[in-house]
């Protein structure tokens, strides 16, 4: 490999990496914010937290990857023309698709890499994600008592407390309200101090010098309706209160599996003939079951098999039927119409519904590719770009690659919505962005490959001055 290959690809290695695990850091701040509301008051463990970021992050490759590519691309190329290497490569009879092959191997191995990632390991990674994101947004928030506070978080039971010792486990002035009694008549402990233990199951409470109230419904008659207050006084009585729904249970990732984004290409296949072939038997269902509103029968009528001859019905049907009869057909086909119409109605949803759901399958086996074909897109976006501006560092190379991005991403996004709602075909939404954004790149690599001053000011500015002055030069003064 020449040198120039070696200083090529040290120049692109570095800020790749930098800016991928800086686009990483970002996406993942992004979704903390958007579940903090999940995650705080909980009392999760760090490590559930970091392995919940860890899948996450797996879910991001998809933005992150591209982004990076596109941007350091930029970086790299836009370093070596404002250092004018560029121009010493070139001078060198190395041209600009040769000093850009070295790149387009290793884009192209980032590419086959995507490809794996997202048919292999983005479904497990989706798998973990989504069961471990629905046992934290479904877990209840910590049991935790605060003075002065009433606590409902134990179902049936209303607890507050005046105060809390220092040691945060000895409580005074305790008042709990029983609502547990299926009768409605709640009870009520009032105890003037306490202490508080617990394991993972049961919360215990120990109690002292205190008075439980109790309501009772008596001896109720239809001419005593009285009821019956019972006060028993207690210097010490324990109280439990059943926690074990404040723990977090894993639920089993089998009950995921079958979500579109947790398959590979093999199980989106299986996925998507299964949809077919129960749409199938729907259709097949509807047709029979509609098929019974039109039947017709050239059968005469009783215990024979001698066909009678079709009768042919010229002008006004209703002229055939008796004056008599006329009102009760007309009604009898409105209710029939009426039953089709409802009947299909009421199939309507289901068919909407699967039909969505093949689409979801078709759009998630195409993503598997454009992943690949996107980070090509944006190098050959970014690479002649970078040449063109000549200009290295985070400045108008980082504002030039969020324009593009931005632009590929809104491209990618509206298409990918009127994929999903069928205004487009599955394919045609999840490649739109990449057939409308591959002829920029060709020509921003033409541009690159004849030294065209694309992205120079100064030649627009005597571009513009040159325009003028011609058209000053082309009035002819009047005498």
């Amino acid at each position: 490999m020449k040198k120039i290959h070696l200083l090529l690809l040290k120049a692109f290695i570095r800020p790749f990496f930098v800016t991928f695990f800086i686009v990483m850091f970002i996406l993942l701040m992004l979704f903390l914010f958007k579940y903090v509301d999940d995650l705080i008051g909980k009392g999760f463990e760090w490590y559930i937290i970091l392995e919940l970021m860890y899948y996450a992050s797996a879910a991001n490759v998809s933005m992150a990857l591209p982004l990076s590519i596109l941007l350091s691309s930029i970086m790299t190329f836009g370093t070596l023309g404002e250092n004018y290497e560029l121009v010493a490569i070139k001078s060198a009879g190395v041209s600009l698709q040769k000093a850009m092959m070295p790149l387009l191997v290793l884009i192209v191995f980032l590419a086959i890499s995507s490809f794996i990632f997202s048919d292999y390991m983005l479904p497990k990674a989706n798998l973990k994600y989504g069961s471990l994101l629905w046992d934290i947004t479904n877990k209840k928030l910590s049991f935790l008592i605060k003075p002065g506070v009433f606590n409902n978080s134990i179902p049936g039971y209303s607890i507050r407390v005046n105060e809390k010792g220092e040691d945060g486990v000895s409580l005074y002035d305790v008042m709990i309200y029983d609502h547990t009694n299926s009768s409605g008549s709640p009870k009520i402990i009032l105890a003037k101090e306490g202490k508080m233990s617990s394991d993972d199951q049961y919360l215990l409470l120990k109690l002292k010098n205190g008075v439980r109230y109790e309501e009772s419904n008596g001896r109720n008659t239809y001419n005593n309706p009285r009821q019956e207050l019972t006060r028993m006084r207690f210097e010490e009585t324990d109280q439990k209160f059943d926690i074990s729904s404040f723990k977090m249970n894993r639920t089993n990732e089998q009950l995921f599996k079958g979500n579109t984004q947790m398959l590979n290409l093999k199980g989106l296949t299986k996925k998507e003939d299964s949809l077919h072939k129960e749409l199938d038997s729907v259709n097949r269902f509807a047709v029979v079951n509609m098929a019974s509103y039109y039947k017709q029968n050239n059968v005469t009528k009783g215990y024979t098999k001698i066909n009678a001859p079709v009768k042919e019905i010229k002008g006004d049907v209703l002229k055939t039927i008796e004056p008599m009869q006329r009102l009760s057909v007309v009604q009898a086909a409105l209710d029939q119409a009426g039953s089709v119409k409802q009947s299909t109605l009421s199939r309507l949803p289901d068919f909407e519904d699967r039909i969505k759901s093949i689409i979801k399958v078709q759009i998630e086996y195409q993503r598997k590719f454009t992943l690949a074909a996107s980070c090509l897109l944006l190098f050959f976006i970014g690479a002649p770009l970078g040449a063109i501006i000549r200009k290295g560092g985070l400045g108008l190379p980082v504002v030039m690659a969020i324009v593009f991005f931005l632009l590929y991403h809104i491209i990618a996004t509206v298409s990918e919505k009127s994929a999903t709602t069928g205004s487009l075909r599955p394919f045609f939404g999840m490649w739109l962005a990449i057939f409308i954004l591959s002829p920029l790149g060709a020509f921003l690599t033409y541009k690159a490959t004849v030294d065209s001053a694309l992205f120079d000011i100064d030649y627009f500015k005597q571009l513009i001055l040159g325009f003028f002055k011609k058209k000053k030069k082309s009035v002819v003064p009047q005498k």
